[in-house]
């Protein structure tokens, strides 16, 4: 049940770029939560999902003596769909949110990179992404604000 949760219903165990491929779920199912539920219920969800998460990241790497495998794509979801709640509206916001959380995830510039690097366990795993994923929904949000300003 770890292992599910962890790689985001295994698409964390893709051969090729696990966090893309664990972001391209973590889109899809935010997509559905948002048209079917609303924008409360997923942020509710990525905070219990945080909270949740850092304790199963823990006893992950306690057991497997490893940190941030990169099969553990749970901190992916929480990332894009805290982007999402802080832009979403609208495919393209939607789009440009994804683009700027796996763009911030990757290169990892400033806070998050210290983050990525410096904190240990569950909570340094997904406090980079949380960090990337703030980020990229202001950026989304400042991106489409200029999009309609100059159309």
């Amino acid at each position: 049940m770890r292992k599910l949760f962890l790689t985001f219903f295994y698409s964390g165990l893709s051969p090729v770029a696990p966090g893309t491929m664990g972001s391209i779920l973590a889109g899809i199912v935010g997509f559905v939560i948002l048209q079917f539920v609303g924008i409360d219920t997923l942020f509710l969800l990525s905070i219990l999902i945080t909270v949740i998460g850092i304790k199963e990241i823990d006893k992950h790497e306690a057991i497997t003596k490893t940190h941030d495998d990169k099969s553990i794509v749970i901190d992916e979801v929480i990332g894009l769909w805290l982007a999402f709640v802080l832009s979403s509206g609208t495919i393209t916001q939607m789009i440009l949110s994804f683009v700027y959380f796996r763009l911030f995830d990757i290169i990892k510039p400033s806070l998050i990179g210290k983050i990525d690097r410096d904190v240990k366990g569950g909570l340094g795993v997904i406090g980079d992404d949380v960090l990337a994923g703030l980020l990229a929904g202001i950026c989304s949000a400042a991106t489409w604000q200029a999009i309609v300003y100059f159309s």
